[in-house]
């Protein structure tokens, strides 16, 4: 009566150990319960679940109950599947044992080890397929494990496969969900960033978080037809950046070359890898992923030696990394593009100017010098005293006129007082030019304090209040102009408004391009630019630059 009072009180725990085990989602806390659960329902002093890695010779895993963590800590690393261990690894089949020293693959004990004699070691088969091993030793009872034991264990490492099974799916499912959101905001973040050094920077990092790698590197096409790493995140970065690296003689550009990811889970043994450059990455293993664009290719990715205890990449990592590297050579395509319309608007720019100035020493500049020569013609003729002074006079005249538009072109390029002295001085000189050759009165109201702006946002103000002032003159019809400068925390402002006719906010506007030079000087700085015209007549532009 006694021993079915046990069997039932021991069918009942393995119920229970099921129901319990069922109810775990975390993949950590299901294998503690396992090796709990078997303990218990042997009464085994210890018990060990070993999880099998990828190579499926050794363990990556060894979750243990009945050893504190003190003698864990004595014993020195976890068993990797060596001896009996590595019995069960290879042969997927139970295994009892009375002494485990007259096994004739036993090794022994490492030192600070508990002595242990009996053994009971059952495999945990997920759809025919190891997926670990139970292994349970010393009986509390001091009789070796029975063949009801086993039953009873076996039993249990169906339910736990089970168990197991859904933790994986459940992890799987939240990690996907995670990477997700993950990509999403990537592409949120690369979709804001156009400078190209600083998205390759983000994109590598982002790209290490991602697949957990110790380093990730980013390699584009060169014109010379050689590929140069662009961005490093993790390990020697600043030492790698910049490195180029042969098409026909490295990793990277074989795996350009063919058009598809791959994975290398040593390093040294493959033989299209650049040994020396790998060397300077300290990389062990590597997952490379071609960046392509509607055929055209854009780079390679690289990720090394993924964090936790197996470096290796796994096919899960690869998927990633494409789905990540699509968004990618989009958000590279883009940044090149832009940087590519931005250097021929600036090209633009230039030429317009170029011509502009042109057109002054031609009309203003060089009929002046015309002049001068027919002056000094006239000083020579000169046939008397009177006639030499008057001639003189009327060429120092007209030298003094020629310099001083000479001046104000050499200002108009590049003021030197906004080099020397800061944006004020630079300013207060142009408002005083500017209301001498049109007129028009300026009033200049600056509150910057004594400390000086950087000097990109002081170029990029002068430049604006300069075209600004141009628009006035040539659509304003104004009489008075006012300019006024404020610091405020964290940013500079600047309020430009004439008393002029203004115009339609919708009607199309010809000084467009003069408008759209202020705005993308703004841009760069990620400032903001407002125009507005309010009907009652006269413009207010304001500016407001963030201080870095």
């Amino acid at each position: 009566m006694e021993a079915v009072t046990t069997d039932q009180a021991r069918l009942r725990a393995l119920l229970d150990a099921g129901i319990a085990l069922s109810s775990e989602l975390s993949l950590d806390a299901v294998l503690q319960r396992i090796v709990e659960a078997a303990a218990e329902l042997t009464g085994a002093r210890y018990a060990a679940l070993g999880v099998i890695d990828q190579s499926g010779e050794a363990l990556e895993r060894f979750v243990v109950t009945g050893v504190d963590q003190e003698t864990q800590a004595a014993i020195g690393d976890p068993p990797r599947g060596r001896g009996i261990l590595g019995v069960l690894i290879r042969d997927a089949r139970p295994l009892r044992l009375d002494d485990l020293v007259t096994h004739p693959r036993s090794v022994g004990f490492p030192a600070n080890h508990p002595p242990m004699k009996s053994f009971l070691g059952v495999p945990i088969l997920l759809r025919g397929v190891a997926y670990g091993n139970l292994y349970l030793t010393e009986k509390a009872s001091g009789e070796p494990f029975s063949e009801e034991d086993q039953e009873l264990i076996e039993v249990l490492a169906s339910q736990a496969a089970v168990a197991v099974e859904n933790a994986r799916l459940y992890e799987s499912a939240t990690r996907w969900l995670k990477q997700l959101e993950s990509l999403n905001e990537i592409a949120n973040a690369l979709a804001s960033e156009m400078e190209l050094p600083r998205l390759l920077e983000l994109v590598a990092l982002r790209l290490r978080e991602l697949v957990q790698a110790r380093l990730v590197a980013i390699a584009l096409p060169a014109p010379d037809g050689t590929l140069v790493i662009g961005a490093v995140a993790g390990g020697p970065g600043e030492e790698l950046a910049g490195t180029r690296l042969d098409l026909k003689a490295s990793k990277m550009g074989r795996v350009l070359e063919r058009r598809r990811s791959e994975r290398v889970d040593s390093m040294i043994e493959d033989l299209e890898v650049d040994q020396e450059t790998a060397r300077r990455m300290g990389a062990r293993t590597g997952l490379y992923v071609p960046l392509f664009l509607r055929e055209r290719p854009i780079g390679v990715l690289s990720a090394h030696d993924k964090e936790g205890g197996d470096p290796r990449f796994t096919e899960e990592d690869v998927r990633l990394a494409e789905t990540f590297a699509s968004r990618v050579a989009v958000a590279v395509d883009l940044s090149e593009r832009v940087a590519r319309d931005a250097m021929q608007r600036v090209v633009s720019a230039q030429e317009l100017e170029r011509r502009r100035l042109a057109r002054e020493l031609h009309d203003e500049t060089g009929q002046a010098l015309t002049s001068i020569l027919l002056g000094l013609k006239e000083v020579e003729d000169a046939g008397s005293p009177d006639d030499f002074r008057a001639a003189a006079a009327q060429l120092r005249e007209l030298v003094v006129t020629t310099l001083r538009d000479v001046r104000r072109l050499a200002v108009e390029l590049r003021p030197k007082a906004l080099d020397d002295f800061g944006l004020v001085p630079a300013l207060e000189r142009l408002a005083e030019t500017f209301a001498e050759q049109t007129g028009i009165e300026v009033e200049l109201e600056p509150q910057l304090g004594s400390e000086r702006l950087p000097s990109e946002i002081e170029t990029a103000l002068y430049r604006i209040t300069q075209e600004a002032l141009t628009n006035v003159v040539k659509h304003a019809q104004a009489e008075r102009v006012s300019i006024v400068l404020t610091r405020r925390e964290g940013s500079v402002m600047a309020v430009i408004e004439d008393n002029g006719r203004g115009f339609e906010p919708d009607a199309p506007q010809e000084h467009g391009l003069g408008m759209l030079g202020m705005q993308e000087r703004i841009a760069l700085l990620d400032g903001k630019l407002t125009v507005e015209s309010p009907s009652r007549g006269g413009t207010t532009l304001a500016v407001e630059v963030p201080l870095r």
